[in-house]
């Protein structure tokens, strides 16, 4: 993995759409979300526009009214207190509703998503005797003496035909879960949902650098590359675009991809391969923009 930090929550946000994207009209997703000032702030608050509307998605049937997401990325921790402090989290946001008792507490849920299972949050239930069960795979209910019911979701042993995006948030991809990301992402035909697969692939991407090399040389993975790129690819040449003009529109965006290849860290050699596939371009030529 890359020292540079990688930004997991964007993409958790992106998965987590793009996992209920069926029930989009009846859903408020709300990232982020300042409980008062920060840093209490839930990362993920996902309101049910109408109460008694139906998901069946294995990780929304839980869903009541009101649903509190926290999503710790495979750098967090996530030990017994940080379930209580998210359970405090649901309390605060109770209690900030506009009327006394504005939002009642069998409205509420919290939903804690990880990669790994939480090895000691299971052993401090079982040794005080709280009951967890699972219906679905990778997913676990609390039972205890708290506000809210909850629930942890395991993404590493969710199905990944059924899950794919959040399965995708991983450092630990194969090759077939890279393949069946980009197939996934191929067959999303609306604009917000290809925004929100591209952010999923761009962190999958970016924490999976070598198997991502190790299948550079696959034209469907190159072609798919192209697509990830194309917004950062189109922020570089928008203020070249008069030099662009001047020196040719493919000069300029063979330069743009250059650098945004660049800035996920891609050595030389490897943006040879790709411009030498998505350009015919001699490596002479290459060398010339290197």
């Amino acid at each position: 993995m890359s020292d540079r930090k990688i930004q997991w929550h964007p993409g958790f946000t992106a998965a987590m759409h793009l996992e209920l994207s069926e029930y989009k009209d009846k859903l408020v997703f709300e990232k982020e979300y300042n409980l008062n000032t920060k840093p209490l702030e839930i990362d993920l608050l996902i309101i049910k526009k109408e109460s008694d509307a139906h998901i069946s998605n294995e990780i929304g049937r839980f869903f009541k009214g009101h649903n509190i997401l926290e999503y710790k990325s495979p750098e967090d921790h996530l030990n017994i207190d940080s379930f209580f402090k998210t359970m405090a989290y649901a309390c605060l946001y109770k209690s900030y509703a506009d009327t006394v008792d504005g939002i009642h507490t069998d409205d509420i849920t919290i939903s804690i998503v990880r990669e790994a299972k939480p090895q000691g949050i299971f052993r401090y239930f079982q040794e005080h005797n709280f009951q967890i069960t699972s219906t679905f795979q990778g997913i676990y209910y609390m039972k205890g003496p708290f506000p809210f019911p909850a629930q942890i979701v395991v993404t590493r042993e969710l199905d990944p035909k059924e899950h794919t995006w959040l399965r995708a948030l991983s450092e630990k991809l194969d090759e077939k879960d890279i393949q069946n990301l980009l197939t996934y992402t191929n067959r999303l035909t609306g604009k917000a949902e290809r925004e929100m697969a591209d952010s999923v692939l761009d962190v999958s991407v970016k924490a999976n650098k070598q198997i991502i090399k190790k299948l550079m040389g696959d034209e469907f993975m190159c072609n798919a590359l192209m697509e990830i790129m194309e917004p950062k690819i189109k922020e570089i040449m928008e203020p070249k675009m008069e030099e662009m003009r001047k020196e040719g529109l493919r000069e300029g965006r063979i330069q743009g991809i250059i650098e945004a290849l660049r800035d996920l860290e891609h050595s030389d050699s490897e943006i040879k391969s790709i411009l030498i596939k998505q350009y015919s371009l001699t490596e002479d030529e290459i060398n010339n923009y290197l």
